[in-house]
């Protein structure tokens, strides 16, 4: 388990984005963003970059929380998106659940929503491939 998990993504991308991690509790992983005006696209909609950012950060912190034993790391090696849905402003959260946990690969599904509405965003798929000292 990460101690601190909102400290462990300190200014990198997922704290510049603004995601906030809710809960990591071993198979499973929340986290939202509170939309501002640089979450979206110059149509006024959320960008889907953002829900991409919020879906894989939620699935790759997940994936850390879950390393087997001996393992450096991970990188995604997959992400699926199929997108539903979009929002202005509010916050969207997204929740992830652990589908497959090998030794070489995770695989990760993630749901991003409307928290205003309870409204589907994006479902997302995530492979994780697990790393190993060389």
């Amino acid at each position: 388990m990460i101690p601190d998990i909102n400290s462990f993504g300190k200014n990198y991308l997922p704290d510049h984005m603004g995601i906030v991690f809710a809960d990591a509790d071993g198979d499973a992983i929340s986290a939202h963003i509170d939309i501002k005006s640089y979450h979206l696209a110059p149509n006024g909609y959320l960008h889907a970059g953002t829900v991409v950012t919020l879906a894989d950060s939620c699935a790759g912190y997940g994936c850390v929380v879950n390393l087997p034993e001996g393992a450096s790391g991970f990188t995604t090696i997959e992400l699926k998106s199929n997108h539903l849905g979009t929002a202005t402003e509010g916050r969207i959260q997204c929740s992830a659940t652990l589908v497959h946990a090998g030794r070489t690969t995770q695989v990760w599904d993630s749901v991003v929503t409307n928290s205003s509405t309870g409204k589907t965003i994006a479902l997302f798929r995530c492979t994780q491939m697990i790393l190993y000292p060389k």
